[in-house]
């Protein structure tokens, strides 16, 4: 059954480049509900830290893509001896700003320099395997022969976004809760100092710089219609990821296990590793696009229990059963999203899937902070489920989209 995942372990450097970049973006799923835990300790309120969590997003979605594009002209090692200092600057300000409880608005500031200087990592390393697995290492084209392999180093990464997703919110809520409120960001940038040396000195797996010509023969990737049938619906899904972590640990604290936050949402993250895993086994015989709107309908209706839910275990098993659409979901975003640019754009294409994330988060992250306020943590999981309501009307906006990517990729794919 798993005979396709030690293909990939067999090619040469692809596990040193895989579990750098592991290691390199254990951040993302830390700094979230660490800066959650800081700002909280330190305002004593979940609006504040909602607005800030809403601010990094905006700043993050744009920041991505950009830094990617650069990337696929300048080169991965390039990008990040330049990025990766800025960021770690912009997180060391932010702490010592709360810490020191200067004026709120500084750490707006503080924590907009950071996420300017965001990189999506998770891009990068996809980016490297369609590298590895392509027939001419000179080129930037990826082997197109078996798309089957494609989907395993996807489904891969997809379970090492879950592993970091697992460990990431049990290491900063365990840092947060029994160090010091500052001791989650600090621990991520502990990650961040470590991962992203290792992934750079790669350097036999980087994929080649594509130089942008005067006359550039490629339009923007975010004009190319099967890219914003995936990004769209996304940036929901992005909403939908951000008001269930701050609701999640809102809830923690309501029912008095607010150091169970962590272990609440890694276990989410573990439902959606054991999916991950599976998905990379099977050999679909499914388009890409078909998949995608298969289990962005199962998330939204896996949703739906958490409204229901009045215990901790009760709101973990909901939590486990609904990560089980989330990692096949984005899988097939990447699928979806790769397949429709040139190889010289793939790169800028892959952050754009998530790219969307963040912004979608943002209004979520602060519409969840204010509903908690307002109304309480209980009633407050109606706002991520609204999120994946909107994502799945997004979708019909694309529908001759999704008409030609099924009907394209029941032959191709």
């Amino acid at each position: 059954m798993f005979s396709a995942y030690s293909t990939l372990f067999k090619i040469p450097g692809a596990v040193k480049f895989s579990l750098a970049g592991l290691i390199g973006r254990m951040p993302i799923s830390m700094d979230s509900l660490a800066l959650i835990f800081i700002v909280v300790a330190a305002s004593d309120s979940y609006a504040i830290a909602g607005a800030l969590s809403a601010t990094a997003s905006i700043v993050m979605s744009i920041a991505m893509p950009y830094w990617s594009g650069v990337s696929d002209r300048i080169g991965q090692h390039a990008l990040l001896i330049r990025v990766a200092p800025m960021k770690a600057i912009g997180i060391a300000a932010f702490i010592l700003l709360v810490l020191n409880h200067a004026p709120t608005w500084t750490w707006f500031v503080s924590i907009i320099v950071a996420e300017a200087s965001s990189v999506n990592l998770g891009g990068l390393v996809r980016r490297r395997w369609l590298h590895v697995l392509s027939p001419d290492p000179t080129t930037t084209a990826e082997d197109e022969s078996n798309r089957d392999v494609v989907n395993t180093a996807y489904s891969l990464e997809a379970l090492n976004d879950e592993f970091v997703f697992i460990v990431g919110p049990i290491i900063a809520t365990a840092c947060a809760t029994s160090i010091a409120p500052a001791a989650g960001l600090i621990a991520g940038l502990i990650f961040l100092s470590i991962g992203i040396p290792l992934f750079i000195s790669q350097s036999s797996t980087e994929p080649p710089a594509s130089p942008r010509f005067a006359k550039d023969p490629h339009p923007a990737v975010i004009r190319n219609k099967s890219l914003q049938a995936i990004v769209f619906p996304i940036m929901f899904v992005g909403g939908f990821f951000g008001a269930m972590t701050i609701v999640t640990v809102a809830i923690a604290d309501y029912y008095g296990h607010k150091s169970q936050s962590g272990l609440l949402l890694a276990i989410w993250a573990s439902g959606s590793a054991v999916a991950a895993v599976i998905n990379g086994a099977i050999k679909w015989r499914i388009p890409h696009a078909s998949r995608f709107i298969l289990f962005l309908f199962a998330l939204t209706v896996l949703a739906i229990p958490l409204l229901f839910v009045h215990s901790i275990m009760a709101l973990g098993i909901a939590l486990f059963c609904n990560g089980f659409a989330i990692a096949p979901l984005i899988i097939n975003a990447y699928g979806v999203a790769e397949s429709s640019v040139p190889p010289e754009q793939i790169t800028q294409t892959l952050s754009w899937v998530v790219a969307g994330m963040p912004l979608g988060g943002a209004m979520a992250s602060a519409l969840a902070g204010w509903s908690i306020d307002t109304y309480g943590a209980q009633t407050a999981y109606w706002v991520p489920l609204a999120f994946m309501a909107a994502a799945l009307l997004a979708t019909l906006a694309y529908f001759t989209t999704y008409s030609s990517l099924i009907g394209y990729s029941s032959k191709h794919d």
